[in-house]
């Protein structure tokens, strides 16, 4: 009988002292891998790209007041001129418009009906791929990943800059 293939271990075989290194590159091949799969899709069925339907998305959850371009910004975790960038181009595609602001300069921001419309049958789709990228998980590993996260994120966002450099 012939023993089963296993793929090398790009770590050499490392020891457990390298467990959470091996860990952190799972779960960002796992990322990436899902963020390629997706953008994909995106772009071949709605001709638009992942940024692009996180900023709608955000406004979607913000409803008819809208939100900030800085706020959007702060959302999404990227820079004020990449958000300008996208609010240009979602604008010109009659899918934001900007609302009037007693601040001049604070420019806020809102789908449209055709933003709201082109929105959900997005985030249709976009739910159905990511249930069919994750279907090889059964509803209890699933949860018990999802308890392993938690876990992990909480851990992430007790860890000082001290201990990081210690």
């Amino acid at each position: 009988m012939e023993a089963a293939f296993s793929p090398p271990d790009k770590l050499g075989g490392a020891p457990d002292g390298k467990r959470s290194l091996r860990v952190w590159l799972r779960l960002l091949t796992c990322a990436s891998m899902v963020e390629r799969r997706v953008a994909a899709r995106f772009r071949d069925e709605f001709d638009t790209t992942l940024p692009r339907f996180d900023f709608l998305s955000a406004l979607d959850r913000a409803g008819p007041e809208g939100l900030p371009l800085g706020e959007v910004s702060r959302m999404l975790l990227v820079t004020n001129g990449a958000v300008t960038g996208l609010a240009t181009g979602l604008k010109a595609d009659g899918l934001i418009e900007t609302l009037e602001t007693a601040d001049r300069r604070v420019r806020r921001v809102r789908l449209t009906a055709l933003g709201r419309a082109r929105f959900a049958a997005m985030a249709r789709a976009h739910e159905g791929w990511i249930e069919a990228l994750f279907a090889d998980l059964a509803e209890g590993e699933a949860e018990q990943l999802m308890t392993l996260l938690d876990r992990t994120k909480r851990s992430l966002q007790r860890t000082t800059p001290e201990e990081l450099a210690g």
